[in-house]
């Protein structure tokens, strides 16, 4: 996987402070509202999971009513936010029971950035507050340790189908994580969405694009012509580590910058960032 110094240095490249469009600060409490543009009323609430090391707090999002399959979204690098909670709710809206974790458990409470807006690539102080978060994620182990712990969580939940399998998607450092996820619990994820992420394919022994001979997941991983945490060659070299392992997968390019997904970003764009979420609930709908 991509080293903190890796991502960082990309995300210093595309973006500044004066980038960032501010992030809402206004709190979300536990309640049942109607997603804006979908069907179905969801719930939302914050959640504590326990793994081998520590207490991970979550939001858990789901439909009002019913039982439905699980999706697991990994965050960006700026982590569990009120962005990452409206993608959850408008997921949760077609139909799923959605989990966000927070992936900085280990060493803060989320939200670890409330706006966005206030941080500044360019300093080497706010760049500095990025390596042990990532770090603690990122380190040999942890995410399939929580992989595993968000997974027997959610089997215990009433408003999960644990007759249906996982679902799991990702953004940027997230990215990586969805395929450790996978490669983590291939009896019960076997649907996994990658954009604009990070470090796919690195020489090091533990890379994600390694695992792929241990996934049963159907993978799509979407990158950006404007990324350089997405080069030609490690498109080339993803694509053969899963046609090798036999993984039915789709890699494709965006017309994008890195980062486009996401509202609270200078990046965003509207319809690329439609263009994800009509394919990702196409892959769920087809897979869970």
């Amino acid at each position: 996987m991509a080293d903190t110094t890796q991502l960082t240095d990309k995300a210093a490249h595309d973006l500044s402070r004066r980038d960032f469009v501010a992030l809402s600060v206004a709190g979300i409490a536990a309640a049942t509202t109607t997603a804006s543009g979908a069907g179905l009323p969801v719930t939302e609430t914050d959640v504590t999971i326990q793994t081998p090391d520590g207490t991970c707090d979550a939001a858990f999002i789901y439909p009002a009513a019913g039982t439905h399959p699980a999706v697991i979204i990994w965050p960006d690098a700026f982590g569990l936010r009120v962005s990452m909670r409206e993608m959850a709710k408008r997921l949760a809206a077609d139909g799923y029971s959605v989990l966000v974790p927070n992936p900085y458990y280990r060493v803060a409470k989320s939200p670890v950035f409330g706006d966005i807006s206030r941080f500044n690539f360019s300093n080497p102080a706010d760049r500095n507050k990025l390596t042990p978060l990532m770090g603690s994620i990122n380190a040999d182990g942890a995410a399939e340790k929580d992989a595993t712990a968000f997974t027997a969580w959610l089997d215990k939940q009433k408003p999960v189908d644990t007759s249906k399998p996982i679902g799991t998607q990702g953004y940027c450092m997230g990215g990586p994580l969805v395929m450790r996820t996978a490669a983590a619990v291939p009896g019960r994820v076997q649907a996994v969405g990658s954009f604009h992420g990070g470090g796919l394919v690195t020489d090091a022994p533990n890379s994600p694009h390694l695992l792929a001979p241990k996934m049963k997941a159907r993978v799509y991983v979407a990158g950006a012509i404007e990324d350089q945490s997405f080069p030609d060659d490690m498109k080339v070299r993803l694509e053969a580590a899963l046609t090798s392992a036999d993984v039915d997968h789709t890699v494709e390019t965006y017309p994008a910058r890195h980062g486009w997904v996401l509202r609270d970003t200078p990046v965003f764009d509207a319809a690329a960032a439609e263009r994800h979420w009509q394919t990702l609930v196409a892959l769920f709908r087809d897979r869970l």
